[in-house]
Protein backbone atom coordinates (compact mmCIF):
# COMPACT_ATOMS: atom_id res chain seq x y z
CA UNK A 1 0.00 0.00 0.00
CA UNK A 2 1.80 3.61 -0.38
CA UNK A 3 1.86 6.18 1.60
CA UNK A 4 -0.30 8.75 0.25
CA UNK A 5 -1.34 11.75 2.73
CA UNK A 6 -3.43 14.03 2.12
CA UNK A 7 -3.41 17.66 3.63
CA UNK A 8 -6.88 19.56 3.91
CA UNK A 9 -5.85 23.31 4.18
CA UNK A 10 -3.15 24.56 2.52
CA UNK A 11 -2.69 27.03 5.25
CA UNK A 12 0.82 27.50 7.70
CA UNK A 13 -0.14 25.39 9.79
CA UNK A 14 -1.30 22.53 7.00
CA UNK A 15 1.88 23.85 4.16
CA UNK A 16 4.53 22.91 7.20
CA UNK A 17 3.12 19.92 8.37
CA UNK A 18 3.39 18.72 4.61
CA UNK A 19 6.45 19.84 4.71
CA UNK A 20 7.82 18.26 7.73
CA UNK A 21 6.16 15.11 6.50
CA UNK A 22 8.15 15.09 2.74
CA UNK A 23 11.39 16.31 5.04
CA UNK A 24 11.13 13.02 7.05
CA UNK A 25 10.86 10.68 4.17
CA UNK A 26 7.44 9.55 5.41
CA UNK A 27 4.82 9.36 2.15
CA UNK A 28 5.07 8.43 -1.19
CA UNK A 29 2.08 10.84 -2.07
CA UNK A 30 0.94 13.84 -0.45
CA UNK A 31 -1.58 16.41 -2.12
CA UNK A 32 -2.77 19.58 -1.05
CA UNK A 33 -6.70 20.54 -1.27
CA UNK A 34 -7.33 23.71 -0.31
CA UNK A 35 -10.49 26.29 -0.71
CA UNK A 36 -8.14 28.73 -2.52
CA UNK A 37 -6.78 26.26 -5.63
CA UNK A 38 -3.79 28.52 -6.18
CA UNK A 39 -2.49 28.55 -2.55
CA UNK A 40 -2.50 24.85 -2.97
CA UNK A 41 -0.77 25.20 -6.74
CA UNK A 42 1.52 27.14 -5.09
CA UNK A 43 2.45 25.39 -2.08
CA UNK A 44 2.83 22.00 -4.36
CA UNK A 45 5.28 24.06 -7.01
CA UNK A 46 7.03 25.03 -4.01
CA UNK A 47 7.53 21.36 -1.94
CA UNK A 48 8.04 19.71 -5.49
CA UNK A 49 11.39 22.04 -5.89
CA UNK A 50 12.66 20.47 -2.93
CA UNK A 51 12.61 17.12 -4.68
CA UNK A 52 16.66 16.78 -5.53
CA UNK A 53 16.82 17.06 -1.44
CA UNK A 54 14.60 14.40 -0.22
CA UNK A 55 13.38 10.35 -0.50
CA UNK A 56 11.25 10.15 -3.63
CA UNK A 57 7.86 11.53 -2.97
CA UNK A 58 5.27 12.73 -5.59
CA UNK A 59 3.76 16.27 -4.40
CA UNK A 60 0.27 17.47 -6.04
CA UNK A 61 -2.65 19.61 -5.39
CA UNK A 62 -6.30 18.84 -6.38
CA UNK A 63 -9.96 18.48 -5.17
CA UNK A 64 -11.55 15.83 -2.39
CA UNK A 65 -10.91 12.68 -5.38
CA UNK A 66 -7.72 12.79 -4.21
CA UNK A 67 -8.80 11.40 -0.72
CA UNK A 68 -9.21 8.18 -2.43
CA UNK A 69 -6.38 5.32 -1.31
CA UNK A 70 -5.07 8.02 0.83
CA UNK A 71 -3.85 6.24 4.65
CA UNK A 72 -4.23 9.76 6.60
CA UNK A 73 -6.08 12.91 5.60
CA UNK A 74 -4.65 16.01 7.66
CA UNK A 75 -7.53 18.40 8.24
CA UNK A 76 -6.28 21.66 8.96
CA UNK A 77 -8.80 24.06 7.43
CA UNK A 78 -10.63 27.00 8.92
CA UNK A 79 -10.74 30.31 10.86
CA UNK A 80 -7.28 30.90 12.46
CA UNK A 81 -6.85 31.76 15.86
CA UNK A 82 -6.04 35.76 15.97
CA UNK A 83 -4.34 37.74 18.38
CA UNK A 84 -6.76 38.15 21.36
CA UNK A 85 -8.81 35.05 20.56
CA UNK A 86 -8.70 31.87 22.42
CA UNK A 87 -9.12 28.64 20.87
CA UNK A 88 -12.75 28.15 21.77
CA UNK A 89 -13.61 31.46 20.29
CA UNK A 90 -13.27 29.39 16.67
CA UNK A 91 -15.78 26.79 17.78
CA UNK A 92 -18.67 27.75 15.92
CA UNK A 93 -17.34 28.90 12.52
CA UNK A 94 -15.04 25.81 12.43
CA UNK A 95 -17.76 23.42 12.99
CA UNK A 96 -19.72 24.64 10.03
CA UNK A 97 -16.35 24.94 7.83
CA UNK A 98 -16.30 20.95 8.95
CA UNK A 99 -19.75 20.35 8.20
CA UNK A 100 -18.68 20.88 4.69
CA UNK A 101 -15.49 19.27 4.61
CA UNK A 102 -16.05 15.94 6.43
CA UNK A 103 -18.98 14.52 4.07
CA UNK A 104 -16.89 15.95 0.77
CA UNK A 105 -13.87 13.27 1.99
CA UNK A 106 -16.53 10.82 3.27
CA UNK A 107 -17.49 10.76 -0.48
CA UNK A 108 -14.13 8.97 -1.69
CA UNK A 109 -12.84 7.31 1.38
CA UNK A 110 -14.33 5.82 4.69
CA UNK A 111 -10.57 3.97 5.19
CA UNK A 112 -7.85 6.67 6.01
CA UNK A 113 -7.19 8.02 9.67
CA UNK A 114 -8.68 11.51 9.49
CA UNK A 115 -6.23 13.54 11.68
CA UNK A 116 -7.99 16.55 12.72
CA UNK A 117 -5.36 19.82 13.54
CA UNK A 118 -7.69 22.14 13.20
CA UNK A 119 -8.78 24.24 16.68
CA UNK A 120 -10.90 23.66 18.58
CA UNK A 121 -8.99 20.21 18.24
CA UNK A 122 -10.46 18.51 20.91
CA UNK A 123 -14.15 19.68 19.83
CA UNK A 124 -13.67 19.17 16.05
CA UNK A 125 -12.22 15.91 16.68
CA UNK A 126 -15.56 15.08 18.27
CA UNK A 127 -17.36 16.76 15.39
CA UNK A 128 -15.47 14.88 13.03
CA UNK A 129 -16.34 11.85 14.20
CA UNK A 130 -19.55 12.49 14.77
CA UNK A 131 -20.27 13.35 10.83
CA UNK A 132 -18.35 11.16 9.56
CA UNK A 133 -19.82 7.88 11.43
CA UNK A 134 -16.10 6.16 11.23
CA UNK A 135 -15.48 3.94 14.06
CA UNK A 136 -13.65 5.57 16.91
CA UNK A 137 -9.42 4.43 16.08
CA UNK A 138 -9.76 5.99 12.54
CA UNK A 139 -10.94 9.91 13.93
CA UNK A 140 -8.26 11.54 16.26
CA UNK A 141 -6.64 14.56 16.65
CA UNK A 142 -3.28 16.42 17.51
CA UNK A 143 -4.06 17.12 20.70
CA UNK A 144 -1.90 18.08 23.22
CA UNK A 145 0.92 16.85 21.55
CA UNK A 146 2.93 20.29 21.16
CA UNK A 147 1.53 21.47 24.75
CA UNK A 148 3.08 17.81 26.21
CA UNK A 149 6.64 18.88 23.99
CA UNK A 150 6.54 22.76 24.43
CA UNK A 151 6.04 21.39 28.72
CA UNK A 152 8.79 18.69 28.14
CA UNK A 153 11.37 21.35 26.79
CA UNK A 154 10.68 24.00 29.78
CA UNK A 155 11.31 21.35 31.79
CA UNK A 156 14.62 20.48 29.66
CA UNK A 157 15.92 23.75 29.72
CA UNK A 158 15.58 24.33 33.37
CA UNK A 159 17.20 20.72 34.32
CA UNK A 160 19.77 20.93 31.98
CA UNK A 161 19.02 17.68 30.11
CA UNK A 162 17.45 16.56 26.69
CA UNK A 163 14.27 16.96 26.23
CA UNK A 164 14.05 13.33 24.86
CA UNK A 165 14.95 12.33 28.25
CA UNK A 166 12.24 14.49 30.37
CA UNK A 167 8.65 11.99 29.79
CA UNK A 168 5.72 14.52 30.57
CA UNK A 169 2.10 14.95 29.81
CA UNK A 170 -0.42 17.75 29.16
CA UNK A 171 -3.87 16.50 29.23
CA UNK A 172 -7.36 17.62 28.67
CA UNK A 173 -7.75 20.50 26.60
CA UNK A 174 -5.46 21.67 24.23
CA UNK A 175 -6.21 25.56 25.34
CA UNK A 176 -6.99 27.51 28.45
CA UNK A 177 -7.92 24.28 30.62
CA UNK A 178 -5.62 22.27 29.77
CA UNK A 179 -4.00 19.83 32.86
CA UNK A 180 -0.21 19.20 33.49
CA UNK A 181 0.29 16.28 34.94
CA UNK A 182 3.09 17.02 37.21
CA UNK A 183 2.70 13.68 39.09
CA UNK A 184 4.07 11.58 36.33
CA UNK A 185 6.63 13.48 34.62
CA UNK A 186 9.91 12.20 35.10
CA UNK A 187 13.67 12.66 34.05
CA UNK A 188 15.07 9.32 32.79
CA UNK A 189 12.62 7.89 34.87
CA UNK A 190 13.37 9.67 37.94
CA UNK A 191 10.25 10.91 39.03
CA UNK A 192 10.51 14.91 38.61
CA UNK A 193 10.05 16.33 42.24
CA UNK A 194 13.44 13.61 43.27
CA UNK A 195 14.98 15.20 40.44
CA UNK A 196 14.86 18.44 41.92
CA UNK A 197 17.72 16.67 44.54
CA UNK A 198 19.97 16.36 41.52
CA UNK A 199 18.98 19.16 39.69
CA UNK A 200 19.92 21.34 42.23
CA UNK A 201 17.27 24.19 41.02
CA UNK A 202 14.28 25.44 42.68
CA UNK A 203 11.94 23.45 40.71
CA UNK A 204 9.88 21.43 43.86
CA UNK A 205 7.97 24.23 44.32
CA UNK A 206 4.16 25.37 43.43
CA UNK A 207 5.62 28.82 42.28
CA UNK A 208 7.76 27.02 40.00
CA UNK A 209 5.18 24.86 38.86
CA UNK A 210 2.30 27.84 38.63
CA UNK A 211 5.35 29.79 36.06
CA UNK A 212 6.13 26.43 34.20
CA UNK A 213 2.09 25.89 33.58
CA UNK A 214 1.94 29.05 32.78
CA UNK A 215 4.48 29.77 29.83
CA UNK A 216 2.71 26.02 28.58
CA UNK A 217 -0.45 27.67 28.26
CA UNK A 218 0.08 30.74 27.28
CA UNK A 219 2.91 30.16 24.59
CA UNK A 220 0.77 30.07 21.30
CA UNK A 221 -0.66 33.52 22.67
CA UNK A 222 2.41 35.03 22.57
CA UNK A 223 3.70 33.22 19.72
CA UNK A 224 0.42 34.82 17.39
CA UNK A 225 0.74 38.37 19.08
CA UNK A 226 4.66 38.54 17.84
CA UNK A 227 4.01 36.59 14.45
CA UNK A 228 0.36 35.98 14.04
CA UNK A 229 0.70 32.01 13.77
CA UNK A 230 2.38 29.37 15.34
CA UNK A 231 3.27 26.18 12.97
CA UNK A 232 6.52 24.89 12.74
CA UNK A 233 5.98 22.96 16.25
CA UNK A 234 2.56 21.80 15.55
CA UNK A 235 3.59 20.95 12.32
CA UNK A 236 6.44 18.45 13.25
CA UNK A 237 4.20 17.18 16.09
CA UNK A 238 1.63 15.82 12.76
CA UNK A 239 4.45 14.60 11.32
CA UNK A 240 5.12 12.68 14.48
CA UNK A 241 1.60 11.37 14.71
CA UNK A 242 1.82 10.69 10.74
CA UNK A 243 5.02 8.44 11.45
CA UNK A 244 3.43 6.18 14.31
CA UNK A 245 0.30 5.90 11.86
CA UNK A 246 2.29 4.70 8.75
CA UNK A 247 5.10 2.68 10.79
CA UNK A 248 2.49 1.12 12.88
CA UNK A 249 4.93 2.37 15.57
CA UNK A 250 2.78 2.02 18.78
CA UNK A 251 3.71 5.15 19.65
CA UNK A 252 1.80 6.96 23.42
CA UNK A 253 0.91 10.03 22.29
CA UNK A 254 -1.47 12.77 23.91
CA UNK A 255 -3.71 13.17 20.87
CA UNK A 256 -7.76 14.12 20.91
CA UNK A 257 -9.88 11.20 21.34
CA UNK A 258 -13.68 10.87 21.77
CA UNK A 259 -13.83 9.26 25.36
CA UNK A 260 -16.61 5.99 25.44
CA UNK A 261 -16.04 5.49 29.71
CA UNK A 262 -12.42 6.83 30.53
CA UNK A 263 -12.84 8.80 33.84
CA UNK A 264 -16.58 7.95 33.60
CA UNK A 265 -15.95 10.54 30.76
CA UNK A 266 -18.20 10.03 27.35
CA UNK A 267 -20.11 12.60 24.69
CA UNK A 268 -16.69 14.92 24.04
CA UNK A 269 -13.28 14.91 22.26
CA UNK A 270 -10.68 14.97 24.95
CA UNK A 271 -6.71 14.61 25.00
CA UNK A 272 -5.22 11.64 27.00
CA UNK A 273 -2.51 9.71 26.10
CA UNK A 274 -2.65 6.72 23.40
CA UNK A 275 -0.97 4.07 21.39
CA UNK A 276 -0.93 5.32 17.96
CA UNK A 277 -0.28 2.55 15.26
CA UNK A 278 -1.71 1.37 11.87
CA UNK A 279 -5.02 1.81 12.39
CA UNK A 280 -5.07 4.86 14.69
CA UNK A 281 -6.00 4.73 17.99
CA UNK A 282 -5.36 1.23 19.86
CA UNK A 283 -5.75 2.23 23.07
CA UNK A 284 -6.55 5.14 25.39
CA UNK A 285 -4.71 4.79 28.47
CA UNK A 286 -6.14 6.24 32.05
CA UNK A 287 -3.06 7.81 33.46
CA UNK A 288 -3.35 7.15 37.44
CA UNK A 289 -3.94 11.09 38.61
CA UNK A 290 -3.69 12.76 41.83
CA UNK A 291 -7.09 14.09 42.93
CA UNK A 292 -6.28 17.64 42.00
CA UNK A 293 -5.13 16.98 38.46
CA UNK A 294 -8.29 14.40 38.05
CA UNK A 295 -10.18 17.09 39.38
CA UNK A 296 -9.18 19.84 37.17
CA UNK A 297 -9.55 17.15 34.10
CA UNK A 298 -13.25 16.97 35.09
CA UNK A 299 -13.26 20.85 34.85
CA UNK A 300 -11.77 20.58 31.35
CA UNK A 301 -13.88 18.14 30.48
CA UNK A 302 -17.00 20.26 31.53
CA UNK A 303 -16.34 23.40 29.87
CA UNK A 304 -15.69 21.39 26.20
CA UNK A 305 -18.89 19.04 26.82
CA UNK A 306 -21.08 22.51 27.74
CA UNK A 307 -19.66 24.03 23.86
CA UNK A 308 -20.33 20.95 22.40
CA UNK A 309 -24.28 20.65 24.11
CA UNK A 310 -24.27 24.15 21.95
CA UNK A 311 -23.22 22.82 18.62
CA UNK A 312 -25.45 21.52 16.08
CA UNK A 313 -23.94 18.08 14.60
Amino acid sequence: MKNKIVVVGAGFVGATSAYAIMNWGLASEIALIDLNKDKADGEAMDLNHGAAFVKPVRIKSGGYEECKDARVVIISAGVNQKPGESRLDLVHNNTRVFQEIIPRIMEYTRDAILLVVTNPVDILTYVTLKISGLPRHQVLGSGTVLDSSRFRFLLSEHCRVNPRNVHAYIIGEHGDHEVAAWSLTNVAGVPFEKYCVVCKEDCGSDDFKEKINSKVKNAAYEIIERKQATYYAVGLGVARIVESILRDENTILTVSVAVEGEYGLSGLGLSLPAIVGAKGIKKVLTLDLTAAEEAELMESARVLKDIIKGLKI
